[in-house]
């Protein structure tokens, strides 16, 4: 079964880990500075400055060779 988020079609074995976070963190920066985004007015419990923090640490585990799935939300 393939997922498809946003009408994108995700090829898991065609990047890195470090790679596909790269990508999400230049998609946050695209997402935090559209200016759809920027007039939404909605209360989050997570806001976009942590999803980076958690990309960050996340690239950092993905080039250190940790175990990914020990990550919270990465439970198998």
């Amino acid at each position: 079964m393939t997922s498809i988020i946003l009408g994108i079609q995700p090829e898991i074995n065609s990047h890195s880990l470090p790679e596909l976070v790269s990508q999400a963190q230049e998609l946050l920066v695209q997402i935090r500075q559209h200016p759809e985004f920027k007039g939404l007015r909605f209360d989050c419990d997570v806001a976009i400055g942590d999803v980076k923090q958690y990309f960050n640490y996340l690239q950092w585990a993905a080039t250190a060779d940790l175990e990914v799935s020990e990550f919270e939300g990465f439970a198998e």
